[in-house]
């Protein structure tokens, strides 16, 4: 038999900041959530002077040449005489 374990109930409060401004996030915990009105702008004249690169390696971590090093080496290939 399987237990399963009861979802946590959600504490925090959904909040907009343009539909509530003061609101006081030291009384309670809220999460926020733009509504359709106040949503921040997601297009502007500053998005063509931002840059972004992609540098593809093969590690997950930053500076993952360390650990890729050390993969070399515990799978590396044993020779037989």
């Amino acid at each position: 038999m399987t237990d399963y374990l009861a979802d946590t109930p959600a504490v925090a409060r959904l909040y907009c900041p343009g539909c509530e401004p003061d609101a006081d996030p030291t009384g309670e915990i809220l999460d926020v959530h733009w509504c359709e009105s106040h949503s921040p702008v997601r297009g502007g004249a500053d998005d063509g002077v931002v840059t972004a690169a992609a540098c593809l390696s093969g590690s997950a971590e930053a500076g993952g040449d360390d650990n890729r090093r050390w993969c070399e080496l515990f799978h590396r290939r044993v020779r037989t005489a």
